[in-house]
């Protein structure tokens, strides 16, 4: 580790690692927890995190200040921008602190020939700031702080619900917690969190959601290395509830890393006094490394196997399963909020092939579903080709295939399946639909 990197210049790194390489700011960020020091991880995600939220304006107030277009190769310096602006305009830290040491990062990112023009750049928004943020007020993606075809399509979907929508997905996520009702009950584990100081309150939605007043590291959750807990939204917690195995059954997480609805399922079987045989399906040996870290924590265990649930090949000779959770890839646009990355990650393109993906998962784990089994499906997304439209094309493929509607109070019912948007009740944006199969 080293206690001299520039913060300021390892955030306009990460950025550029989102807008340059196409790569995830959790993955960037990861790489970069040991090269600054740890006084300053928290500063180095309030920024990056923070610029990707803001992007649209930031980068719209950018391209405003600069006379000419940069190259491509100075995207770094691009970044290094928006990160003072983010600064500037959204931080507490004093105006001159903020731009010198950004001025700064130009000497860490090796452009030392950026120093004057980050300085100039950053000194004329502070002089022309109300001006500046009047000029870009009226551009679609900047109102919307999301690329315009995404609005547009959220716009069509939800009409009376964008406001809350686009509020909600630019608002800093709060950190919700998963007690493990196997060792601790909710109200106990409230206790032990008051006695570090720590305040949170019970989720109505789930039996075993806590909702931390303020996010803290995990190292501060008591009994967190000892399984006591773990840190999953309010949202994801339902598909345990809602696939509701018992003792007994055969249990398939057919997309399951980094394995929190794997731990959820196994938890919430324990604390009923039942055990269960679950299987846990990634097609990612790196994302199922996670997996088992996080059972080893919890003292669960599960049957874990690196599959690819889109190729039915793999099914031949696959045991049939009770229950099965479908958590499909998707677009994420109910999750912006805790991934800002996705807006500039997700094209529109995207969302035809995904659609084809889930399809395809949908049919290939319905072959392997036991005669009255069921069928959780489950997409962080908000949109309904992901969603209730997806549901309606598989129930019209799949003759012996029927809807068990979800009575909650949560969410809203749809067509079919019950959508919840970001931001309700506290939940990030999710989808979950219930099918059975006939007997």
């Amino acid at each position: 580790m080293s206690a001299g990197v520039n913060v300021r210049a390892q955030a306009a790194r990460c950025v550029t690692a989102v807008i340059g390489e196409h790569e995830s700011l959790t993955t960037a960020l990861e790489l970069s927890r040991s090269v600054v020091a740890p006084r300053d991880i928290g500063l180095l995600y309030e920024i990056s995190f923070g610029v990707m939220r803001h992007y649209y304006q930031l980068y719209a107030l950018a391209r405003l200040l600069l006379s000419k277009n940069l190259k491509p190769r100075d995207k770094d310096v691009l970044a290094l921008i928006l990160v003072g602006l983010y600064q500037l305009i959204y931080m507490r830290i004093p105006n001159h602190a903020a731009l010198n040491e950004t001025v700064s990062g130009t000497k860490s990112l090796n452009k030392p020939w950026a120093r004057g023009l980050v300085n100039a750049l950053l000194r004329r928004y502070l002089r022309e700031s109300e001006d500046l943020l009047q000029k870009i007020s009226a551009k679609p993606e900047v109102d919307a702080e999301m690329p315009e075809w995404l609005a547009q399509r959220v716009k069509k979907a939800w009409p009376d619900d964008w406001p809350q929508i686009r509020e909600a997905s630019q608002s800093h996520p709060p950190m919700t917690l998963r007690v493990n009702r196997a060792c601790v009950n909710r109200d106990d584990y409230l206790e032990l969190l008051k006695s570090e100081d720590l305040w949170a309150e019970a989720i109505e939605s789930t039996p075993a959601g806590l909702q931390l007043e303020v996010p803290v590291n995990v190292d501060k959750l008591p009994g967190f290395e000892q399984g006591k807990v773990s840190v999953q939204d309010a949202a994801a917690q339902l598909a345990s509830e809602l696939l509701a195995p018992v003792a007994g059954d055969r249990v398939l997480d057919a997309c399951a890393a980094p394995g929190g609805k794997t731990a959820a399922l196994l938890e919430h079987a324990a604390a009923n006094g039942d055990k269960l045989n679950v299987v846990a399906w990634d097609n990612s040996e790196q994302r199922l490394e996670r997996l088992t870290d996080g059972l080893a924590r919890l003292s669960l265990e599960a049957e874990v196997a690196c599959v690819d649930v889109s190729d039915a090949s793999e099914m031949n000779s696959v045991e049939a399963f009770d229950r099965i959770l479908l958590d499909a890839p998707c677009s994420a646009t109910g999750v912006i909020r805790r991934h800002p990355d996705i807006k500039l990650l997700r094209r529109e393109t995207d969302i035809v092939t995904l659609a084809k993906t889930q399809a395809k998962m949908l049919d290939v784990l319905w072959s392997i579903l036991k005669p009255g089994g069921q069928l959780l499906y489950a997409t962080c997304s908000i949109l309904p080709d992901e969603n209730a439209q997806q549901i309606e094309s598989f129930l019209a493929r799949q003759a012996d295939a029927s809807e068990v509607i979800i009575e909650a109070n949560w969410g809203a019912a749809q067509k079919h399946g019950r959508q919840i948007l970001p931001g309700q009740q506290g939940m990030d944006g999710f989808y979950y639909a219930l099918l059975e199969k006939a007997p």
